[in-house]
């Protein structure tokens, strides 16, 4: 039997990866990985980017077709989203960053410990989301949908998630209507009238 859940994360804020402060906005990094000395602790990261862009900050070590691997070294920060993530003994995976945000994913047995470790990210990077979840678990080939997450609008996700992470949707509920809307800062029937749109939308989707 499969079971879990794959998380890509994003973290919004581009001070939060000195990655990408190397390169521009239209350059995305590829393929990044760290090491970290065992006497020092500090760290040696790699990343790869496309084309010929203007790298700063990084010293080119390798080079094939139309990629260029950079290399760079830091101090242990703890204030970098990877190492956050890992603060929750989970190891980050296709890391690379997408107009200037840092994205990641991660695997985790269930809802529960996803929403635990992002409520503990957020306390160091409140502009983390989850722009995509896949969940292993069998099913036959009859039974698969696919959502279009693009038909909801940005506050309907935010919504969504919210509530989710907040345990809304938990048996007995995490947090009531009035405190997912002091979250988002808005009103109950404001709140109330996002989720009922948004899954509308969703239930359209996945019974027609």
């Amino acid at each position: 039997m499969t079971s879990g859940i794959r998380a890509e994360l994003a973290f919004e804020d581009p001070s939060a990866c000195q990655i990408a402060g190397f390169t521009d906005g239209d350059t995305d990094a590829k393929s990044i990985s760290w090491s970290v000395a065992p006497e020092t602790g500090q760290i040696t990261e790699e990343f790869a980017v496309e084309g010929d862009p203007e790298v700063d900050g990084a010293s080119e070590v390798f080079s094939y077709g139309n990629r260029t691997i950079y290399r760079f070294q830091r101090d242990h920060q703890g204030c970098c989203p990877c190492e956050t993530v890992q603060d929750f003994d989970v190891p980050v995976r296709d890391i690379h960053t997408v107009d200037g945000a840092l994205h990641l994913a991660i695997h985790v047995e269930d809802m529960e410990e996803l929403r635990d470790i992002i409520v503990g990210i957020r306390k160091e990077f409140s502009e983390v989301r989850i722009v995509r979840l896949v969940h292993a678990e069998e099913t036959g080939d009859d039974d698969l949908v696919l959502v279009d997450r693009g038909e909801l609008t940005e506050r309907q996700r935010e919504v969504l998630e919210t509530a989710h992470l907040l345990g809304y949707f938990d048996h007995p509920k995490g947090a009531n209507a009035g405190e997912v809307a002091d979250e988002l800062g808005i009103t109950t029937s404001t709140f109330t009238e996002h989720l009922a749109a948004a899954q509308s939308k969703l239930l359209a989707s996945i019974l027609s």
